[in-house]
């Protein structure tokens, strides 16, 4: 968890400003006639129009793609998973699920007697039949756990002809908060802090930086955003349109803060435009606030980090070499290994598993665990000494151990599987 930093007021959607004017359009872009992909030949997971169902893949139909409008049939009981948002059904029979996605700002003004932050993403759903869905997973962007986040401040934002209605959900969980029984309607998380509260909220977030190559001095733009895969599907699918690609860098080394100013900074001779960025949330199709990095003629490896304001924190780094910069496209690269997930995750993992009956019964059930070895994690008395605990336990039992914790995950929390996929095709 993160200690308090920036005041209320500084989280107000409303008080966002734009800190650079430059849009892609005023961009002069000279393209190779092969332009690079640097991304490893991988698609991104937000570009997967699939539900992951009880017996597999359902496609997503397009009603219109170019309005982020579409279509899914589940063709019997059980829970569905869209992988690309995070957004989760469990239905009891049949049915079809119609899904729009939609910006916040059409349809509130951020200025309330209370600060409202917009939490995750604006879905407008209709099913049919009704009556047949017990459960819907929204996705949200909080990072969690985290002691400055009051459970309570959660809201589901329902927008009807009478205007807004706000539902309390029936649990939050790390990426999602469930509604039981739900209505359908346009709907999202918002998150309720008092003002005056003084309290920062931390959220996981997404560090985007695309290339755009030029004879004389190519450049960069660099995005700090929630992560929230349908923003970076959009980001991705403006930069498209100008040449840019987006090169694989890591994510942000700490959750950060909604609201918080962060300074981008790097090599001597870069010259950065804006050099400040505040996080904050802009709908899918609004403008997205960027830092442009000129870099000259790409002769040596530059640095590029950001810090925060406040506390002159690094949260970010990342090296680009000439030899990144490339003209190939590179081959997809195969599934990792289970060590090698555990390598590359083990810090995540350790703060973001949660209930884990399920995971222990599994490595009973398959003679990793002995049952004392079992009681003695239920056993520990929190949450992050259980995680700490199982990690080590299972990492010590070797690669077939591991094997077996990995498929358990997999089936136990696709969503958690789901946003590490995701961070890992930034890596």
């Amino acid at each position: 968890s993160r200690a308090p930093g920036s005041s209320g007021s500084e989280n107000q959607e409303s008080a966002q400003i734009l800190e650079s004017e430059d849009t892609f359009l005023e961009e002069e872009t000279l393209v190779p006639l092969q332009a690079p992909k640097l991304c490893s030949g991988v698609e991104p997971a937000c570009h997967n129009y699939r539900f992951l169902g009880p017996e597999g893949k359902v496609d997503i139909e397009f009603i219109d793609k170019s309005a982020s409008k579409y279509s899914v049939h589940f063709p019997m009981a059980g829970f569905y998973l869209w992988p690309a948002t995070r957004l989760g059904f469990l239905v009891t029979a049949a049915v079809t699920v119609r899904i729009a996605l939609d910006s916040w700002s059409l349809h509130m003004n951020l200025q309330h007697e209370e600060q409202w932050m917009v939490a995750g993403p604006l879905f407008d759903i209709s099913v049919e039949p009704q009556g047949v869905i017990a459960e819907i997973h929204l996705p949200h962007i909080i990072s969690l756990p985290a002691n400055e986040v009051d459970m309570s401040w959660f809201h589901v934002a329902h927008f009807k002809d009478e205007g807004m209605i706000l539902e309390a959900p029936a649990r939050v969980e790390p990426f999602y908060a469930v509604l039981e029984n739900p209505s359908f309607s346009l709907m999202g998380i918002l998150l309720r802090c008092a003002r005056g509260t003084g309290v920062s909220v931390p959220i996981t977030s997404t560090a985007l930086l695309y290339y755009h190559f030029h004879p004389k001095d190519t450049k960069f733009h660099l995005y700090l955003i929630p992560s929230d895969s349908l923003l970076t599907k959009a980001i991705d699918e403006e930069e498209t349109k100008f040449h840019g690609v987006r090169l694989q860098t890591s994510p942000p080394m700490e959750p950060l803060n909604f609201g918080s100013r962060y300074i981008v900074s790097g090599s001597a001779h870069l010259e950065i435009i804006p050099e400040e960025l505040k996080l904050s949330y802009r709908s899918p199709g609004e403008i997205q606030v960027f830092s442009k990095v000129y870099a000259g003629k790409i002769e040596e490896t530059i640095e590029l980090e950001v810090t925060e304001k406040r506390h002159k924190t690094l949260v970010w780094r990342t090296l680009v070499k000439p030899v990144d910069l490339h003209f190939h496209a590179a081959s997809s690269p195969s599934p990792p290994s289970a060590e090698i997930f555990m390598k590359e995750n083990r810090r995540h993992l350790q703060a973001r598993l949660g209930d884990l009956s399920g995971l222990l019964d599994d490595l009973q059930d398959s003679e990793v665990f002995t049952e004392e070895e079992k009681d003695l994690v239920q056993q520990l008395r929190t949450q992050q000494r259980k995680n700490e605990t199982l990690l080590r336990m299972v990492e010590k039992k070797g690669p077939q151990a591991l094997e077996i914790f990995f498929r358990s995950l997999q089936q136990r929390d696709p969503y958690l599987m789901s946003y590490l996929s995701q961070q890992s095709l930034q890596q």
